[in-house]
């Protein structure tokens, strides 16, 4: 398994492509492609047929997925991005933030 920086339920920013300098939480993340689908970035239109949950069917806005490398996590103290550690902290291995030095 790829070892990834980024995981559900943390608040990233874009910071390159369509949607640079967009917010929000991840809401899912796929290893074996390096993507992350984040809550109200890249929205397409997708065509749905009608069925039993959707009987009238129709055009749905939902989010793609966002390649790993585009996105950089939120430091929740400072409210800037930062870049991820690991290290062995009291016999666990934990991921930092490297601009505050503090356990994600």
């Amino acid at each position: 398994m790829k070892k990834l920086r980024i995981r559900t339920g943390d608040t990233v920013r874009v910071i390159a492509g369509d949607h640079k300098g967009s917010e929000g939480k991840v809401m899912n993340v796929d290893k074996t492609s390096d993507r992350a689908i984040v809550e109200g970035v890249n929205m397409v239109s997708k065509h749905e047929k009608p069925s039993a949950n959707n009987p009238q069917g129709g055009i749905v806005k939902k989010e793609a997925p966002i390649h790993i490398s585009n996105l950089s996590l939120i430091d929740a103290k400072s409210g800037e991005t930062t870049r991820v550690g690991f290290e062995v902290r009291d016999g666990k291995k934990v991921r930092f933030s490297k601009k505050s030095n503090e356990v994600i």
